[in-house]
């Protein structure tokens, strides 16, 4: 499979890619896609927060900040 334009693999010595470039005008969209990926997986293992804690803890910071003006 040929790579496409504007995506380049660095390789060491024995050939072996060690690292990519992406030319960001042609592949913003791949790039985004590449670090919601990563930001997802490093996320995977925190601790679920239920919807409906969430809209509490906003609520409860809404009423603090309101409170400070």
């Amino acid at each position: 499979m040929k790579t496409p334009a504007g995506i380049n693999f660095l390789v060491d010595a024995h050939g072996r890619k060690t690292a990519v470039q992406i030319d960001l005008k042609r592949h913003a969209g791949l790039w985004e896609d590449i670090y919601d990926n990563l930001v997802a997986s490093k996320r995977e293992r925190e601790p679920l927060i239920s919807f409906d804690q969430v809209r509490r803890e906003l609520a409860a910071r809404r009423a603090r900040d309101e409170a400070k003006r």
